[in-house]
């Protein structure tokens, strides 16, 4: 069979196995051992098995599990009230007043989650009530939630840049690095546009509070100091040289409790279903990476990697139309999968073309990290709009068009990244002296 018809066969393997409802993993591995039984001489339970025990005994991995167990713990503490507590009396004199406390909050819970979804629940569950009680508009409090939600993604730790990081062979450490500048950035466009919306609008936003000195904020903003203190002892320990990112997960667990214990928050119930949600997580993630490296050793000794490569050479795409084409492949994919599932499916396929058109895979995992951050936002499967559709009860629709300036915000993020790579590149290039 020509190459052409065998991708064919394999991708339509592929969606009609994931119609039919089967689990992600099991698909990857399934669509895997169809192309090496029908178009390979390896046999296939062999190359399974082994490849299977290679990607789930990694070492570089087992940072992924601690992580997702620290959001899982500060998820279950008085976190979220606290940040709005401590949040609220900074916010009060900037244009758009409290709208900000959503992209402060998930830019601080970010720094210890690592999960989009669990960012935007997280805040969500303080900032969506109170904000609703004082009358902001529901335009501009949903949206800001969603987009400010997928900093989750981008702000290190980050669980899709262990993901990518395994996948691609990319150190880690480089990658928490040089996720901080993009992150701060996106962060601020942001609250650049809350600040310009609330300045055209300033009909909707509500009236300041009583205003407060600045011993007054300094004591609201107590309860800031312990996450404050556990980020700069997970994310400093990394950048330090004194830990590897595995060590620094197993610090912030520990920290993560202590802080849950002081708040009152740790009993046997709240860390068996950390502990128990935590292993679900990583155990949906594990399964797709294991079908995922399947897959990929498939691809290899079906040999498409390498045609899809040299097929895109051919054409003489400029690298600005390949990452343009890229970007909306990416977008596309998010429509229907994921975000782990779409780094680990197309890694064994794009990275051969991505390195053959000589980027950087540092910049590319930032790149594609952002993008993946648009793809939370797109219906139908967009993570960040389920989790507000449960916590709202609102449209999806709905919630997607007020999530939309946020969306557009990204794109003017990933021209400036590709623009500026240094945004990306320099400080680990600095942090490795």
């Amino acid at each position: 069979m020509s190459d052409i018809a065998v991708t064919l066969l394999l991708v339509a393997s592929l969606f009609l196995i994931l119609a039919s409802g089967v689990w992600i993993g099991l698909t990857l591995t399934g669509v895997a051992w169809i192309g090496m039984q029908l178009f390979s001489a390896r046999p296939a339970g062999d190359a399974m098995a082994v490849t299977i025990w290679g990607s789930a005994s990694s070492w570089t991995l087992t940072a992924l599990p601690l992580f997702v167990w620290m959001g899982e713990i500060l998820f279950r503490t008085r976190l979220s009230e606290d940040m709005f507590r401590g949040l609220a009396p900074w916010m009060q004199r900037l244009p758009g007043r409290l709208l900000h406390t959503n992209v402060v909050g998930c830019g601080i819970f970010a720094a210890v989650s690592g999960s989009s979804a669990a960012t935007c629940a997280t805040i969500g569950k303080m900032s969506l009530p109170e904000l609703q009680r004082r009358g902001y508009p529901e335009a501009m409090t949903v949206g800001s939630l969603a987009g400010a939600g997928t900093l989750g993604l981008l702000i290190p730790p980050s669980i899709i840049m262990i993901v990518y990081g395994v996948a691609a062979d990319v150190s880690i450490s480089k990658l928490f690095i040089a996720g901080i500048v993009p992150g701060i950035l996106l962060a601020l466009l942001f609250s650049g546009y809350i600040a310009f919306w609330a300045w055209r609008h300033p009909g909707q936003i509500p009236p300041p509070d009583a205003p407060m000195t600045l011993r007054e904020k300094l004591h609201a903003s107590r309860a800031l100091i312990p996450v404050v203190l556990l980020i700069a002892a997970v994310l400093g320990s990394i950048y330090a040289g004194i830990a590897t990112a595995t060590e620094a997960a197993a610090l912030g667990v520990l920290g993560a409790l202590v802080i849950s214990a002081s708040q009152g928050s740790l009993s046997w119930a709240t860390f068996r279903d950390a502990l128990m949600g935590g292993t679900r997580l990583y155990c949906m993630i594990a399964l797709i990476l294991a079908g995922a490296a399947f897959l990929t050793l498939s691809m290899g000794y079906i040999g498409l990697p390498r045609h899809l490569a040299e097929w895109i050479g051919s054409l003489g795409l400029s690298r600005f139309s390949l990452i343009l084409a890229l970007m909306a492949f990416y977008i596309l994919l998010g429509c229907f999968l994921d975000g782990i599932s779409m780094v680990v499916l197309t890694m064994g396929v794009i990275m051969p073309t991505v390195l053959a058109a000589g980027i950087d895979p540092l910049w590319f995992g930032i790149f594609l990290v952002l993008v993946v951050e648009m793809a939370q936002v797109t219906p139908p499967v967009g993570f960040n709009l389920f989790v507000l559709q449960g916590m709202t009860r609102l449209d999806i629709l709905r919630i997607a068009r007020h999530t939309l300036p946020f969306f557009l915000l990204m794109l003017a993020a990933v021209v400036l990244l590709y623009v500026l790579p240094e945004l990306a590149t320099e400080l680990p290039r600095r942090m490795s002296r």
